[in-house]
Order: structure tokens, then C-alpha cells, then sequence
């Protein structure tokens, strides 16, 4: 079946898209929003979801390339889900995780996360966002030096174009400088930068090997510089997500972690968005790039997003100096009112068990290598200059000169134009800038990755034949 075949619009009639388009225009404030734009285009209604798809309330079809927001990761319309959460929300909603209180779901899911992830990270802490996760490993990490008698071991390093979060903290640690236009920082000089590895863009002459010891050296550098007395945590995504899906050199994340161990430094993994399945694993950064952090923070795919849930991953040595009391009666004082919500974490299980019985991992591990050799095909098209990612997590970087990597002027909104014309197409792409992002749900099939590619390519054709006509852009050998 096509994309565009019709279907039913008996379900669809219900649905009142002026009166809904205007309620939102007129009272949601909606994140990462283009107002300029957003008065008079508004908002795609979006009604409904099933497998790899979304209708909006029109009722028409839409392949969602982004799987929502990197996170659908077992795709929409599964009821399994859905009656676990609703027999939790029956049978008991909630009660405080604070102090010696559980749930039965808290207590299954932590047991069950542990067995998941690379050993000793055998302790969980809840929250509600990937944001959230990496606010409170910060304050974790503090509260863990000050046990230990190292009150300034507290600055934390991460990365140019890295992303952490949109809280005030994790924004902070966040390094695409675009996204701080307008807002201030806070925790300077608390949080410094190094380098993002950059393969397309940042290594230049050199090779992968010369560039992975570029990076390292620069790294070695800062902690000197800074004293390794004071510096407590790196935090590093394993693939820079909405920095430009940013891979690094080989050897460069092993070098990092024993770089950090021989200055003890903690070792912070943001997998909000490679854990549960995107690298075809449920935690990527043993099994995929062959190192054990401190920390794995992760979010997004741990209930596909049915529910609003992270888990911070802690080691044991770690909790054996966070769980001795700071003072006699003291208690630890860290958490939130929803932390293991008992229908998140129900949501949360039978994720991981439709991932398991399904072998999602295993699907991705065989349907992702097709996935990128099928994008690479796009690299013949005049705009494309870069493809990039692994397996499910993809990247299109769209350039003027793709001899010079020129990029576009910034008013053409190149990604834009590009999602724009997949998205009349029936698809859905994430522009980012210049880039166009792909993170579908995990589920996608060899013949829908080659739909979706095919329509991608038509897309781009038809972005480029439009500057040309409008004489906004020529090719350069033109």
C-alpha cells in the first residue's frame, strides 16, 4: 500500500481541525517554535498513530521519519501499552517513591534495567525527561565528591554541539550554540567545552586516526589546564544527536574513558536518545562502542514514549558513597514527585518486553546497515554534501558548494524547504538548520526504509529545482 492510498474518513469526521488549529495557535506554546512563522502557518493537527505512521485530523497519512522525536521506538498503536498502563492507573495510580515507599511496576523496571545494562550500573534513578536526568546527574555527581571529601571537584566538561536537555542546567552543559540565541547560561565557569567530534566538517586534513588524537590531546589539555582536582564529569552522547548526528572517530570514546579514569573523572553516557534499540542494543555504550561509564542517563525510548519517563543508570561504587548518610538523620535529598511513577514504569516494562519478544534490537541490527547504505545513494544529489549516522539515527547535511562545503544563507531555511517538500510527499523529516534528521521508529521495514528514501530523494530534487528556477542558488559547475 502507497503512502498516499486512501482511507477511511468516516473516524476522521469527528474531528474539528479549524476550531483545534485555532485553540492552539491562540493559547499552546509550543517548544523549539519559529513564531514568526507560527501565526499564520500553525500547527499540524495530529489525530492519530498506528505502526510507523500519523494521520492528522483530516485524515491524511504521514510516514513518520522522526518517531515523533527520536523515541517511538516500537512505533504507534500499541494496545499492549496501553492496557498495562490503564490496569496500573485502575489498580493503583500513584503513591510517593519518597523514603521507604515503592510500587510493584518501580521495583520490576529497576530489577529489569539493571539485568539490561553493562554491569555495575546497578542502581536507578527516575525522572520525568532526558533534561531532567542530566540535572540531577549533576547534582549527584556534587553531592558524590563532597562524600568523598573533594569539595572542588565539581566543574563539568562537555562538548561543542553537544545537546543535553532544555532545562536551565542541561541547556547549559548543551553546546550548539544556536540554541542559547536570546537565553542566558548559567554555571559558568562551572561548565567548559571542548570539541565535538565532527567527521565532515572538523577533522579537515587529517586522517581518522590523526583527528582521534587531535581530539584526545585537546581533551587532556583542558583538564590540565583546568587542574583534574577540580574537574569532576564528562558527559558525552555516544552519536551527537540534535547537534547533526555527529559520529565519532574510532578509538575516540574508549580513549576518552581512560583518559577520565587516570584523572578520575567521572564518566557521564547521555544516551536519552541511542539507548532501547537505535543502535540496535539496548544500552550502546558497551555493546556498540565498547565502554562502561559512571552514568547512563536515558529517556525517550525506554517506554517509546508512551508515558514520560528517564532512568539515571548508577555503578555500584558510586552508591555505596551516595547512599552513607552526610550527617546523623541527614537524608538524601535529591528526587521528584513522579519519580517511578508507577504507570510510566508499567509502560515502561512491557516496552521492554515487546522489544524483547520481537527482537527489535536484533531488527535493527540487521535493517539499519540497508538504512545507510540506501541514504548514502542521496550523496549524488547536488545539495546533499554529507550522510552520516548508524543504523537508525541518520543525518542528510544539505549544502550550496559541496567542494567547499559551503553552506546555504541561513534565510533560504534549507532544511525547512526540504521537510516541507517530504512532507506534502506524505513524510515526515526533521529539519534542524541546513540538516535534515531521520530517527523512525524501529519497527520500519526494509521496503518502507526504501520508500522512505525514495521520497526523501524526490524531495531534495525538487528543493533544488526550485532555487534553481527562482535563481536563489546554481550548482557550481553550472
Amino acid at each position: 500500500m502507497s503512502i498516499n492510498d486512501s482511507v477511511s474518513q468516516d473516524r476522521f469526521n469527528s474531528y474539528d481541525t479549524e476550531d483545534i488549529w485555532r485553540k492552539d495557535i491562540n493559547h499552546f506554546m509550543h517548544p523549539w517554535t519559529d513564531f514568526t512563522q507560527f501565526e499564520d502557518k500553525g500547527s499540524m493537527v495530529v489525530a492519530e498513530s498506528e505502526g510507523v505512521y500519523i494521520y492528522d485530523s483530516d485524515g491524511k497519512r504521514y510516514m513518520d521519519g522522526i518517531g515523533g522525536l527520536w523515541c517511538v521506538n516500537v512505533g504507534y498503536g500499541r494496545a499492549e501499552i496501553g492496557q498495562a498502563m490503564a490496569e496500573q492507573a485502575t489498580k493503583m495510580t500513584y503513591y510517593s517513591s519518597f523514603g521507604h515507599h515503592t510500587s510493584i511496576p518501580a521495583a520490576a523496571l529497576s530489577a529489569k534495567l539493571a539485568d539490561l545494562a553493562p554491569e555495575p550500573l546497578n542502581h536507578v534513578f527516575y525522572g520525568t525527561g532526558g533534561s531532567v536526568a542530566n540535572d540531577t546527574t549533576v547534582r549527584i555527581i556534587h553531592f558524590y565528591f563532597n562524600q568523598l571529601g573533594k569539595p572542588n571537584k565539581k566543574i563539568i566538561i562537555s562538548r561543542e554541539n553537544a545537546y543535553h536537555g532544555s532545562t536551565y542546567l542541561a541547556m547549559s552543559l548543551t553546546g550548539v550554540a544556536y540554541d542559547h540565541q536570546g537565553f542566558d547560561i548559567i554555571g559558568e565557569p562551572l561548565i567548559h567545552h571542548v570539541s565535538g567530534p565532527d567527521m565532515y566538517r572538523g577533522r579537515g586534513e587529517m586522517t581518522p586516526e590523526e583527528y582521534c588524537t587531535h581530539l584526545l590531546d585537546e581533551f587532556k589539555a583542558k583538564v590540565e589546564s583546568i587542574g583534574p582536582e577540580n574537574v569532576a564529569a564528562f558527559f558525552a552522547e555516544p552519536i551527537m544527536g540534535a547537534g547533526g548526528v555527529l559520529v565519532s572517530p574510532p578509538g575516540y570514546l574508549q580513549g576518552i574513558r581512560e583518559l577520565c579514569r587516570q584523572y578520575e573523572i567521572l564518566f557521564v553516557a547521555d544516551e536519552v536518545v541511542t539507548a532501547f534499540g537505535r543502535l540496535g542494543h539496548f544500552f550502546a555504550s558497551e555493546d556498540h562502542f565498547g565502554i562502561v561509564p559512571d552514568i547512563i542517563n536515558s529517556a525517550k525510548g525506554l517506554t517509546s514514549a508512551y508515558a514520560p519517563l528517564s532512568a539515571t543508570l548508577i555503578s555500584d561504587e558510586m552508591y555505596e558513597v551516595l547512599s552513607v548518610p552526610q550527617a546523623p538523620g541527614a537524608v538524601f535529598s535529591h528526587g521528584f514527585t513522579y519519580s517511578g511513577h508507577p504507570v510510566s514504569c508499567a509502560a515502561g516494562l512491557k516496552n521492554i518486553e515487546i522489544m524483547e519478544r520481537e527482537d527489535i534490537c536484533g531488527h535493527v541490527r540487521e535493517v539499519g546497515p540497508h538504512f545507510e547504505k540506501q541514504l548514502a545513494t542521496l550523496s549524488d544529489l547536488d545539495i546533499v554534501g554529507d550522510v552520516r549516522g548508524s543504523h537508525f539515527m541518520l543525518c542528510v547535511e544539505n549544502v550550496a558548494n559541496k567542494e567547499t562545503k559551503e553552506l546555504f544563507d541561513p534565510d533560504l531555511h534549507i532544511g525547512d524547504l526540504v521537510a516541507d517538500a517530504c512532507e506534502q510527499r506524505g513524510l515526515i523529516v526533521r529539519p534542524i538548520g541546513h540538516l535534515n534528521v531521520l530517527s523512525p521508529p524501529l519497527v520500519m521495514s526494509v521496503e518502507q526504509v526504501d520508500w522512505l528514501v525514495a521520497t526523501l530523494r524526490e524531495g531534495i530534487i525538487e528543493v533544488q529545482d526550485s532555487l534553481i528556477r527562482d535563481r536563489k542558488w546554481s550548482p557550481p559547475s553550472s
